[in-house]
């Protein structure tokens, strides 16, 4: 049986969730609360195992509310509010679900929350991506056979892209749409107009911006749901 907690300082969200959970038969409410100081009341006597938590709550916002257990459930967040997404995401939330969301989007959300699965792939899959290959770059009047796992990140300079290496940085002459094309989407992600990331050489992700090493790479809005896919483990 799956404890769950509501909390959400508006009542029609409560019948929602509360009526999608009635159509599982593993699903026991625990408790309604309409805001985060009454579940943390809750919370210092009780166990739950899920807890569905809305943001923009009065007193004490959803993810200060999270912030503040030491030990949190699994948590899917319900909000009318995309812009946090990425915040929840920094804070393990299991998912994130923008209002008014359906019963197949709920359930979908709900069995992550109960089967969390391990999101390593296949060995052959790992070993491909991995070893991703390597690229011919034309620069300074000459092809150049680089490692395509020693590039760290692709920046776009008009109609030229900065490619960043490992050991050093080369200018090609190609806009960074080109690149894309040419680097595989298993191993780059394209988080800006502007620069294409390897995935595998991400160090951390804070608020709006990539780390790679000592190099920040800004998030634009367009791509954070890119950035978001690569947090689930897409």
């Amino acid at each position: 049986m799956i404890k769950y907690l509501i909390i959400d300082d508006e009542h029609m969200a409560h019948k929602i969730i509360k009526d999608y959970c009635d159509h599982l038969s593993n699903m026991q409410l625990m408790k309604h609360c309409y805001d985060a100081f009454e579940a943390l009341d809750y919370l210092r006597g009780h166990q739950v195992d899920l807890i569905f938590l809305d943001l923009n709550m009065p007193k004490l916002k959803g993810f200060d509310f999270l912030k503040t257990l030491p030990d949190p459930p699994k948590v899917i967040v319900t909000t009318a509010y995309q812009e946090y997404a990425l915040e929840g995401y920094e804070l393990e939330v299991t998912d994130y679900l923008l209002k008014p969301f359906s019963f197949e989007r709920f359930l979908k959300a709900v069995n992550k929350a109960i089967h969390i699965k391990d999101k390593i792939s296949s060995a052959p899959q790992q070993a491909e991506i991995s070893n991703p290959g390597k690229i011919f770059l034309y620069s300074d009047k000459k092809h150049i056979q680089v490692k395509m796992d020693d590039i760290y990140y692709v920046e776009a300079a008009g109609n030229y892209s900065r490619v960043v290496l490992r050991d050093n940085t080369i200018m090609v002459r190609e806009k960074i749409s080109d690149m894309l094309n040419k680097l595989s989407s298993d191993y780059f992600i394209k988080v800006h107009k502007s620069f294409i990331v390897a995935r595998e050489h991400i160090t951390s992700i804070e608020g709006n911006r990539i780390l790679i090493g000592e190099h920040k790479i800004p998030i634009g809005k367009m791509y954070k749901n890119n950035v978001l896919e690569l947090l689930k483990g897409n």
